[in-house]
């Protein structure tokens, strides 16, 4: 299938796309650098230069294509304190996608989260759909306006779209990974303690980049119209764990910071660190036949590859 990929050239994008390729798809990547549009060229991508704000060009893109996986999220709009205009920039391109694929029974896949979906309990596929995909109040307010989202592309079923939703977790590891794992590392040797917030069991679900990336091609090729599915390896791994691992590898004290001082200590990662969204992915592997086989977060940490540089 000729498929389209926004966020072709990101941390999981650029699994995704080899992963596509090895099955013998042709895909079509989202660019909006130089950089990144040499980066998928080399890789044997075609290119569609553009941004989620050209409406037109994601248009045109999606209408030439056999399915869509929609990876890319403007992070960099939400990290700068705009979270509402990067969800509301989101909701308008897989709008648009729905406006390109509908009638068609063409796959669309959409990338969303599982932090914070179900706090404090186990969240399965079948959590997290009592949001209106209408509700204009959620894309406004914050973090909820994504699982919105989900439900609008979960809605396009019924436009003879078959849609999937496949929540990743908040840390999806592996060698080159600059999210929240490599930054707790960097946060720990600047700070001389490798810190957990409270008393480190809030659990995080994780899932290595690769097992995520064949997850996303088993649903274009064969999820079910309406589906929800969870890129979960591990359930959900203590945070104090994390933080013993990060310790011993780089010789510093292990340390709990209390709630009250985790922004000040964790900076923007302050916020998420207590959150306990343990999750399973029972039903999506019985549905899809997906069998994570690269390490889990711990064993992954505990390979070393995450110290040896000193930057997030």
């Amino acid at each position: 299938m000729r498929i389209f990929v926004t966020g072709a050239s990101g941390w999981i994008g650029s699994a995704v796309v080899p992963e596509l390729i090895a099955a013998g798809h042709h895909v079509v990547g989202l660019a909006r650098s130089d950089a990144s549009a040499a980066a998928l060229t080399a890789t044997g991508v075609e290119v569609h230069r553009g941004t989620l704000g050209d409406l037109d060009g994601l248009r045109s893109a999606a209408a030439a294509s056999d399915g869509v996986i929609h990876l890319a999220f403007n992070h960099d709009l939400a990290f700068t304190g705009d979270f509402a205009g990067a969800v509301q920039a989101d909701r308008r391109a897989v709008e648009v996608f729905g406006e390109a694929l509908a009638g068609s029974d063409r796959p669309f896949v959409l990338a969303s989260g599982l932090a914070g979906l179900m706090p404090g309990r186990v969240s399965t596929e079948q959590d997290g759909h009592d949001f209106d995909p209408h509700d204009a109040a959620h894309l406004d307010a914050g973090p909820g306006g994504r699982q919105v989202t989900a439900q609008l592309t979960l809605s396009l079923a019924s436009r003879d779209i078959r849609t999937s939703v496949l929540r990743l977790p908040p840390t999806v590891y592996g060698a080159g990974d600059r999210g929240f794992m490599a930054a707790l590392v960097a946060i720990a040797r600047n700070k001389g303690v490798s810190g957990y917030v409270g008393d480190g069991t809030a659990r995080w679900p994780g899932v290595h980049r690769l097992d995520a990336a064949h997850l996303f091609r088993l649903a274009l090729e064969g999820a079910p119209a309406g589906s929800t599915l969870h890129a979960v390896a591990d359930e959900g791994v203590p945070l104090r764990s994390v933080a013993e691992v990060i310790g011993r590898h780089l010789d510093l004290p292990v340390v709990s910071v209390e709630p009250e001082h985790a922004g000040s200590h964790f900076g923007w990662l302050g916020g998420v660190l207590a959150l306990d969204c343990p999750a399973t992915s029972t039903l999506t592997r019985e549905l899809l036949g997906w069998q994570p086989t690269r390490p889990g977060l711990i064993d992954e940490l505990e390979k070393g590859h995450y110290f040896h540089t000193h930057t997030a």
